[in-house]
């Protein structure tokens, strides 16, 4: 896998993490769309793979099997890409080297959402995740929280109670054009 610092920082791969549902596939396409970058949802990638939705590949194949998938698929674009943005699964960081990867070759962010705001949202999810199928609101709850400290290492944390996804992916792009020049101040002066 190449170095962080091989890669131009204006290059590197943006990678959305966050508990399932919190919008990563709807912030990271307005995203891509407003920097002209492709647009990569692990998931969907993993959905066409199988030809069947993240549920039946669950059911199908188990828990484990889908993490190693989800796992060399990212591997494989932090290490092959450039210049995309990428949403990953609300369990893609329980696996170490996945977070390793993404952490050393792209720019992470972690969107957050509080546990209220985030309930207002389960009656869309329940039928689509896998992890929250046959568990009761306190379960659900305790994995949310539990979740939390897997994303606590990024490179940064975006509040998104109060904001629409082009509000987020807004904030995102000043957040990054505001690194791009700190870290690169001197890019396009001669």
């Amino acid at each position: 896998m190449q170095n962080k610092r091989e890669i131009p920082l204006r290059e590197q791969n943006i990678v959305l993490i966050g508990f399932m549902g919190v919008g990563k596939t709807t912030i990271g396409s307005h995203l891509a769309r407003k920097l002209y970058r492709d647009f990569v949802d692990i998931d969907q990638e993993i959905e066409q793979e199988y030809n069947m939705p993240t549920t039946e590949i669950f059911k199908t194949y188990g828990e484990k099997r889908f993490r190693e998938i989800e796992k060399d698929h990212i591997l494989k674009l932090c290490s092959n890409t450039r210049l995309k943005v990428i949403s990953v699964g609300g369990g893609a960081f329980l696996q170490e080297e996945v977070k390793q990867a993404c952490l050393a070759s792209s720019i992470v962010f972690f969107l957050d959402l509080n546990w209220e705001s985030w309930k207002d949202r389960l009656k869309m999810l329940i039928d689509t995740r896998p992890n929250l199928q046959n568990k009761n609101l306190d379960e659900i709850e305790a994995l949310f929280r539990s979740r939390q400290d897997i994303y606590a290492v990024n490179h940064s944390k975006i509040n998104t109670d109060q904001l629409d996804a082009e509000e987020v992916a807004d904030y995102i792009i000043q957040t990054l054009n505001l690194g791009w020049e700190l870290y690169e101040p001197t890019r396009g002066l001669n």
